[in-house]
């Protein structure tokens, strides 16, 4: 019985994060990290309307070199990005077939479903679009990408089971992290039988670079492998998964994720406690201890975003990546209607509604100190 997936390796090319040259993305740097993707004997390219000169970079590095059958080129539709009519999303379908000379999709995916956003895919009636562009060719299978609960996602996959796959954002560290959920995400996914994309393996880069802590216990276990081969193979090893996207920035990077990719080995029970010993030093390292059950949210007269907030400046805390933090704190705070840490007016409301009892007014001032 075969599978969607099947035939695709286990590591796909995120096109996200492609090398610049003076803020322009360097193609011929891409040209190269394609050569050696599709030389190593991987085919699967992920990019999106969203991502700003993705599509027209993939175009010419893979679309206008290589013949159409060799590669599967998944893209996405953010229909909540400035789109006031159900025209205007379906122009980003459009849009993103003239910018990468396609043809068609082998994946397309609804971007990024979850909380404020779902509803414009509904209200534009872009399921049935996508289905019928399938109908026409264009589109190969129609999936979606999420960030946000396990409930919501069993709510999606129940109003639209016609979805043969979804895309979700899951490595070692959010495994059991209550702001991502990733253990609770795949395995509703796993409930309704949809084959898995991941993404995130390495967490923006962050796993590729660990705590000290986390990293001694993954070179006393093999002092030879990468630190992000252990995040990405963590990843590839769960059942259901298509592929794992990593978002390659340069030829080493590439280099390095197909040599231990290239002839897959799932983990086995050494290496998996191995993982589980590195994610509990991870998790044993002193962070805010926020839950996300945002009882405070629902009494905050500011409106601000404290549990998105304290999620930022527990990666700082962690990895020491400002600029990772900051990108984290931007999604989680203003991505999501909230007000940032520094309009606190120190009421106290949260603090009395607070399971965990954390000091969130102090906690507040410690993150606007941090992020400006």
């Amino acid at each position: 019985m075969s599978y969607l997936g099947e035939n695709i390796k286990k590591l796909g090319f995120g096109l996200m994060r492609l090398p610049k040259v003076d803020e322009k993305i360097d193609i011929e740097h891409v040209k190269k990290m394609v050569d050696m993707f599709l030389a190593k004997g991987f085919t699967y390219f992920d990019t999106a309307w969203a991502y700003p000169g993705s599509e027209d970079a993939i175009r010419q590095a893979l679309v206008e070199r290589y013949p159409r059958e060799k590669f599967q080129l998944a893209t996405k539709n953010a229909a909540w990005i400035n789109c006031k009519t159900r025209e205007d999303a379906i122009a980003q379908f459009e849009t993103s077939l003239k910018q990468t000379g396609a043809g068609y999709f082998d994946f397309y995916l609804l971007h990024n479903l979850g909380l404020h956003r779902t509803k414009f895919f509904e209200d534009f009636d872009m399921w049935n679009f996508v289905a019928e562009q399938k109908r026409l060719g264009k589109i190969k299978h129609v999936g979606f990408s999420f960030h946000s609960t396990p409930e919501e996602l069993d709510e999606i996959l129940n109003k639209h089971p016609e979805a043969e796959f979804v895309q979700l954002q899951i490595n070692y560290a959010d495994w059991e992290n209550p702001a991502i959920q990733s253990r609770g995400v795949y395995e509703v996914a796993r409930k309704h039988g949809k084959p898995v994309v991941i993404m995130e393996p390495v967490k923006g880069g962050l796993l590729a670079n660990p705590p000290e802590q986390v990293a001694e216990v993954f070179k006393k276990a093999n002092p030879d492998a990468s630190l992000a081969s252990w995040a990405i193979r963590f990843a590839a090893s769960l059942d259901g998964v298509i592929t794992v996207l990593s978002g390659m920035s340069n030829l080493e990077q590439m280099e390095n994720n197909t040599s231990y990719m290239e002839n897959f080995r799932p983990l086995d029970d050494a290496e998996r406690k191995t993982v589980d010993e590195a994610r509990e030093v991870l998790a044993s390292i002193p962070i805010i201890p926020c839950t996300t059950c945002n009882y405070c949210a629902k009494v905050c007269p500011q409106n601000i975003g404290i549990s998105g907030s304290f999620t930022a400046m527990n990666i700082f805390t962690l990895y020491g990546d400002l600029k990772a933090a900051k990108h984290e704190e931007s999604w989680l705070v203003g991505g999501h209607g909230k007000n940032p840490a520094g309009a606190c007016i120190k009421c106290g409301a949260c603090e009395r509604v607070c399971p965990q009892h954390i000091q969130i007014r102090k906690e507040l001032v410690r993150v606007h100190n941090t992020f400006n």
